[in-house]
C-alpha cells in the first residue's frame, strides 16, 4: 500500500497532518553528523510528529512509528509512502 507525502512551506504544527513533512533549514547538529535529523515527519498512521534522519528522508532507511497506540513501519519511495507488508 502507498500514499503520497505532503510538504509544508512553513513550520505551522497545526497542518501537520498524517504523512506530512516540513524540512528543517540549515545544518542540523542533532543526530549522528553522517545522518543527521534533516525534516519532521506526521506518522501516515496516526499523525505522531517525530524527527527523520537524511538516509530516512532518501528512502535508504525504513521507519517505525514511536505513537503509543501506532506501530505502523514505512519507507519513502520517492513522494511516496510505502508501507512494509504485514509478514
Amino acid at each position: 500500500m502507498t500514499a503520497e507525502l505532503q510538504f509544508l512551506e512553513a513550520w505551522i504544527p497545526d497542518k501537520m497532518e498524517p504523512g506530512t513533512v516540513f524540512l528543517l533549514e540549515g545544518p542540523n547538529s542533532l543526530g549522528h553528523s553522517n545522518n543527521p535529523f534533516v525534516a519532521v515527519l506526521a506518522c501516515p498512521g496516526c499523525g505522531t510528529v517525530g524527527l527523520i534522519t537524511r538516509r530516512q528522508l532518501h528512502g535508504f532507511e525504513t521507519m517505525i512509528c514511536g505513537g503509543e497506540e501506532c506501530s505502523a513501519e514505512f519507507g519513502f519511495d520517492g513522494d511516496s509512502i510505502r508501507y512494509r507488508a504485514a509478514q
